[in-house]
């Protein structure tokens, strides 16, 4: 069960004072919330936190549009936008992953779908992320609960099932809600990372790497 701190600490944590911990406590605002992510000044360093990262004895447990829930010297509270971003405020840096051309001509990677490591190869001419039957029961999708489908492949029509994945994430770039395609028997053989994720980065392909881009 969570527990919260007394509404006097509360308001000294949003007032950037350090009496949550006789003065070891870091002083926090936070400028900034969204889904599972949250843009926190602690002791006058700005910091972009996802959901788990921790940053000066402040970790980030989950955060929303309106409150956030932090975990400071082993206490958790629940705060919300302590003031509003002022003009100086700098957006954080580009996220950027780099993947390198395999001997194949592919670019293959590691991605986290639903939060499980699984191979990837991206694949921009695939509207959606794909995968066959046997990939989404290794990662724990109920694919037969989705919109039954049929993809035409080189050995024929074959049963599909169109579902919406919680998150796929590649390198720290996170996307939330990616449709994508479970096909059924064995193909293909790897999951394939199509436009559902692709168009929310930016890609760039110089001397056989790919890099993608997301500017949080």
């Amino acid at each position: 069960m969570l527990s919260r701190l007394p509404l006097v600490a509360v308001l000294a944590i949003l007032a950037g004072t350090s009496s949550l911990a006789r003065g070891d406590a870091p002083r926090i605002e936070v400028e900034a919330l969204f889904k599972d992510a949250a843009v926190i000044k602690i002791d006058g360093h700005r910091k972009t936190l996802r959901a788990g990262q921790s940053y000066g004895g402040v970790t980030l447990l989950s955060a929303y549009s309106r409150t956030a829930t932090l975990e400071i010297n082993g206490q958790q509270s629940v705060v919300g936008i302590s003031r509003r971003i002022g003009a100086n405020y700098q957006a954080p840096a580009e996220q950027v992953v780099t993947i390198e051309r395999n001997d194949m001509l592919q670019y293959r990677t590691q991605a986290r779908i639903n939060g499980r490591s699984v191979g990837v190869m991206v694949d921009t001419g695939a509207n959606v992320v794909a995968m066959n039957q046997q990939h989404a029961q290794s990662i724990g999708i109920d694919f037969r609960a989705g919109t039954p489908a049929k993809v035409e492949t080189a050995g024929g029509i074959i049963d599909a099932w169109v579902v919406t994945l919680r998150s796929v994430e590649v390198g720290g770039i996170r996307v939330e809600n990616v449709r994508a395609s479970v096909v059924g028997g064995g193909f293909p053989a790897t999951v394939l990372l199509g436009m559902s994720f692709l168009r929310h980065v930016d890609m760039r392909e110089s001397n056989d790497t790919l890099s993608l881009s997301r500017a949080w």
